[in-house]
């Protein structure tokens, strides 16, 4: 089950990251009040998960889960460049994050 909720925790990362970026420095309403909502039940599924799983393998995951989703909707949603050098930092912090998990005794 502490997988499950990390991977949610980090999903609820993606949709903050998003949101705050929507959000211009929090100067608009509704997409800051969504960045903190989104914030608060990712942190919340984050310790979730934390009771079982180590504290370096579940931090790790999540901010991982959460750099690769908001790398992939900067490109898929936003037009950010995908540049080799982009793609290939993206495939080290994957290959980070598989080897965690298969590191992980859980």
């Amino acid at each position: 089950m502490a997988w499950i909720f990390l991977l949610l925790a980090g999903l609820f990362e993606i949709v903050w990251a998003f949101l705050m970026k929507a959000s211009d420095g929090f100067t608009r309403l509704w997409p800051s009040v969504g960045t903190i909502g989104f914030m608060i039940v990712s942190f919340g599924l984050l310790a979730l998960a934390m009771r079982t799983l180590p504290l370096g393998t579940a931090y790790a995951i999540w901010t991982g889960i959460g750099a690769v989703g908001a790398f992939a909707l900067g490109v898929l949603v936003l037009g950010e460049p995908l540049t080799p050098l982009r793609v290939a930092g993206v495939t080290l912090v994957v290959s980070g994050l598989v080897v965690l998990k298969l590191a992980s005794a859980q």
